[in-house]
């Protein structure tokens, strides 16, 4: 096949074939799962990865819900108490060490949810980490959620006091969860970026 002056052979036709095949695969798999895998907004915690060539990424940790995971050891939880030392409910708060446990992450009430999984032979969970004096509800998901940033889009790492950013994410079958929105939430308010 001759294309102007230059030539193209039939090998090259049949390489661009299959790269067009992968690349439609790939997309319409992410196509699917976005439309049939469960969805939920997290809190995110926007940081500095320290990478020079990241352009217009943005790197975020997922907040997850662990309160109803069991903690490594036990030692690592502080329930709250009454006046009369007696256990009241509510979510507990990560005391003395660092907590780091292996997690599937699932949808309950509109909330980003990680059940510990320590018999976690098939590599689909995520590993979760806490520091100390942390709440369960507000442990984060150690693997980072990047984002790309539109040219146009502010930047969301500014923000001002009582402002929260928000990721919107599908949770597919296995790996970690993909985002597929950010916003800021502003008093209540939700403003997409």
């Amino acid at each position: 096949m001759k294309i102007g002056r230059v030539e193209i052979g039939l090998p090259a036709i049949a390489v661009l074939a299959v790269q067009v095949a992968l690349v439609l695969s790939i997309a319409g798999k992410y196509l699917y799962e976005r439309e049939t895998c469960p969805r939920v907004w997290a809190q995110a915690v926007a940081f500095d990865p320290q990478m020079p060539m990241r352009g217009r990424y943005l790197s975020t940790q997922l907040v997850v819900d662990g309160c109803g995971s069991t903690l490594p050891s036990a030692k690592h939880a502080q329930f709250p108490r009454d006046v009369s030392g007696a256990v009241k409910p509510g979510p507990y708060v990560v005391g003395g060490a660092p907590v780091n446990f292996n997690a599937t992450l699932k949808v309950e009430n509109n909330r980003l949810v990680a059940v510990r999984d320590d018999d976690n032979n098939n590599n689909v969970g995520q590993m979760i980490w806490a520091d100390p004096n942390t709440p369960c509800d507000q442990m984060r998901l150690q693997t980072a959620t990047d984002f790309f940033l539109a040219e146009h889009a502010p930047d969301p790492t500014a923000l001002k006091h009582g402002q929260q950013l928000w990721m919107e994410v599908t949770l597919p079958p296995k790996g970690a969860p993909r985002p597929i929105q950010l916003a800021v939430k502003d008093n209540g308010v939700w403003k997409p970026l």
